[in-house]
Parts: C-alpha cells; structure tokens; sequence
C-alpha cells in the first residue's frame, strides 16, 4: 500500500483521474438517494476527467518519454561568439560542449540532437532551484546504459553565447551523475543550427548582447 500511494504521490495526472473516477461513482450511488448531490458529484468529476485528458495530451505534445540522452563527458573547447551566431569547436572526444548558465549558475550541456529534451543532472536542479511542478510528471529516458528514470521541470533561463532560452521545457535525471544535455527542445527554437567542418554553429532569432 505504502508503494502504491508513493507511485501516486508521482503521478499527478494519474492520480487526478483516479479521484475523478471515484467521485463519478460516488455521485451515481447517490442519485437515487439525494439527487442534487449526486448529480453536483458527477458533474464534479467529469470535469476532473476532462482536465486530466486535457493535461496529458498537452504534457505529450511538448514532451516524448523515449529521447536518447548521451551520457558522455569530457574537457571542451572554447565556445565563441562570432556576429549573430555562436560557435562551438569540436571537442576531442567527438562532441560538442557549451559552457551555459541555469538560472544563473554556470554548469556544462551536452549538444545532443538524438534528445528530444533538454536534461539536466539533479545536482545542476538544486543548484538552480529548479523543482518539479505539482502537474509536471514521472517518467523513465531509454539511454545508451539503460533506462533511467527521471522527472519533468521547466528551467526559467538558460543562457549561453548570445542565445537566451526561458521558460524551457527539461528533465531532471539523477540517474546520469553530473550530466547536462542540450536536446532538440532548444535547438527547435534558433533560427538556425548547422555543423561546417568541426565547429557548430548555432543562430538565435533574437541574438543577446553579451552580459546582458
């Protein structure tokens, strides 16, 4: 019972529609006995049923629980800012490496464009006080070691060269050590993002001013 009400406590959306349920039912046994009470009750958890579905079907369209997270990590080059774009050298291990900020703090991403999401270490979170919200979910990444299970969380600004990214859509994964990764979520929004020769290429729709 402790593990059930555990996993539940995990699953909001789940749990919302559960109790919805149980209301809907609730209200029908009582329709013979108080009817305005039973019908308030049902009325009551249909509209829970419907902001459950309507939930969830927004949490899939901005989200995929499938993405390959990279768990590499190495030393990396120095990132540049040239005109409207902001280039990033190869690194020796064969990745490209950004030096970002979370909210303020200065931590190392990962570009991987096999992540559909943005993921950050659970370190990296606490650091930048970014927490799960009541509706945010559970869910588990399939990676190159395995499954790793993770939690959804919207970082509020992460910034890098003079790219600008708020309000991004993230997970939070303790299973991947001090690993942060840049995934597709974020490259979808530049204007452009390109590989010529060794170095990466990314052009902001709005370029930053540095220091901003």
């Amino acid at each position: 019972m402790n593990d059930l009400i555990a996993f539940l406590a995990q699953q909001p959306l789940l749990l919302l529609a559960i109790s919805a349920i149980l209301v809907s039912v609730l209200g029908g046994m009582l329709l013979g006995v108080a009817p305005w009470l039973g019908r308030f009750l049902r009325g009551v958890g249909n509209l829970g049923l419907v902001a459950a579905l309507l939930l969830t079907v927004a949490q899939a369209a901005r989200m995929s629980s499938t993405s390959d997270v990279a768990l590499t990590w190495a030393g990396m080059q120095k990132q540049e800012v040239s005109g409207d774009t902001t280039r990033i050298p190869l690194s020796p291990d064969g990745h490209f490496w950004i030096n970002a900020q979370v909210n303020g703090e200065p931590r190392r991403f990962l570009v991987d464009t096999g992540a559909t999401l943005t993921a950050i270490s659970s370190n990296t979170a606490l650091t930048a006080g970014i927490e799960p919200g009541p509706m945010d979910r559970s869910l588990i990444l399939q990676t190159a070691n395995g499954a790793v299970a993770a939690q959804t969380a919207v970082i509020d600004e992460l910034r890098f060269g003079n790219i600008v990214a708020r309000d991004l859509d993230a997970v939070i994964t303790p299973g991947m050590g001090e690993t942060n990764v840049i995934g597709m979520n974020l490259l979808s929004r530049l204007a452009g993002w390109r590989v010529e020769g060794r170095t990466l290429i990314l052009t902001p729709k709005n370029p930053q001013v540095l220091g901003e």
